[in-house]
């Protein structure tokens, strides 16, 4: 009996002794393939865009306020229309004006023909010089009055002084406004207008060199992008630096200018201003989402057959947040991945997806702008 107990214990310790073997020679459990997306590594000239935050300005504004006091009479245009130079936009009532300047017509004919009588008996020594001289005060008074209640019988009429848009008026039929203090509305010139944007003083000069550059009228280097993310059509002109920096900012305002024909732009719109670099010398650009970081050290996952091998990389400038310049550690034709690098590690076992990357290295925003025309 214990003979067999012994031979049923020795047989059972081989079998897990053979169990054992068997489970170290199949090792630990293998991994399917990651699927990533490729992106084959190409030098071409890393032309990027440098953004600043813009402000549509008018060119032309002013403050429409009366140069006479009275009740409003007439109203020529409709709120947030565009008129032109010379429009009648407000009328005040005349008729105080029209009665001072038909009084101070009299007066002068009045003051001219006694100016003419005394001239006469004057020549003839027949009154005193002193008369004439009386006499000659009392027309070029009337003259000074005339001329006085004309200009203000013209002002009763307020006309536009350039071409703009008008705003909304702030003040109604019947109102009474007052000389020089009460703001009726706002007119602003509309085609072209100005975009402001501030720029670093260590700028200056780059900035002060592309101001004294001859461009072509169609240079595409300054475009601004709008608040719905559209890019502008129509491109810009550098005209102007501000006179001073401010001390308290270090900036300096920079002004550029736009044709504005289907009057999109409105004073106050705010747009990102985007500048073209044109770097004309090639340089090897990948996608930003293929590149790791690891203590302050930025790697990528280089494809080789069905394997991955990460590859420490030096990157330079960002371009446009999507792209970034590679100063060393890869090859023009190098393969590395862009999508699916968060599931792997240096060796792993990759499977390549049938899509392609929609980055295509040309140092676009990665924004799908539209077009406002």
């Amino acid at each position: 009996m214990k003979k067999k107990i012994f031979l049923l214990c020795s047989v059972l310790l081989i079998s897990a002794l053979l169990s054992s073997c068997s489970n170290e020679r199949s090792g630990p459990p293998k991994f399917p393939p990651v699927p990533v997306t490729s992106y084959t590594v190409k030098s071409e000239p890393a032309s990027y865009y440098t953004y600043y935050p813009g402000t549509v300005t008018a060119l032309d504004q002013v403050e429409i306020r009366p140069e006479v006091s009275g009740y409003l009479t007439d109203i020529y245009f409709k709120d947030g229309q565009h008129v032109n130079k010379g429009m009648k936009l407000y009328g005040i009532d005349q008729q105080q004006y029209k009665a001072a300047y038909d009084v101070a017509k009299a007066n002068l004919n009045k003051a001219q023909q006694d100016y003419d009588t005394y001239k006469q008996l004057a020549e003839k020594d027949a009154i005193a010089k002193q008369t004439l001289e009386h006499s000659l005060a009392d027309l070029e008074a009337a003259k000074s009055q005339l001329n006085e209640v004309e200009t203000n019988l013209r002002n009763s009429v307020i006309y536009a002084p350039f071409d703009g848009t008008i705003g909304i008026s702030q003040v109604k039929l019947g109102a009474a406004v007052t000389a020089g203090q009460t703001l009726m509305n706002t007119l602003s010139s509309d085609n072209p207008v100005a975009v402001d944007f501030p720029v670093d003083e260590k700028h200056l000069e780059k900035f002060t060199d592309m101001l004294n550059r001859k461009t072509d009228p169609v240079d595409s280097t300054f475009t601004i992008v709008l608040p719905d993310e559209s890019v502008y059509s129509h491109h810009g002109k550098l005209v102007l630096l501000d006179r001073a920096i401010n001390p308290q900012t270090g900036t300096i305002t920079a002004r550029l200018v736009f044709p504005n024909p289907g009057n999109y732009l409105r004073p106050g719109l705010t747009c990102d201003v985007r500048i073209l670099n044109n770097n004309t010398t090639k340089s090897l650009v990948v996608p930003y989402s293929a590149v790791t970081v690891e203590v302050g050290e930025y790697f990528v996952f280089v494809i080789n057959g069905n394997r991955v091998k990460e590859r420490k990389i030096d990157i330079g400038r960002t371009i446009n947040n999507d792209m970034v310049i590679v100063n060393s550690g890869l090859n023009e034709g190098d393969q590395i991945v862009v999508e699916g690098v968060q599931k792997l590690r240096d060796n792993s076992q990759i499977s390549l997806s049938s899509g392609k990357s929609t980055l295509n290295g040309s140092g676009d925003t990665g924004k799908t702008y539209k077009d406002k025309k």
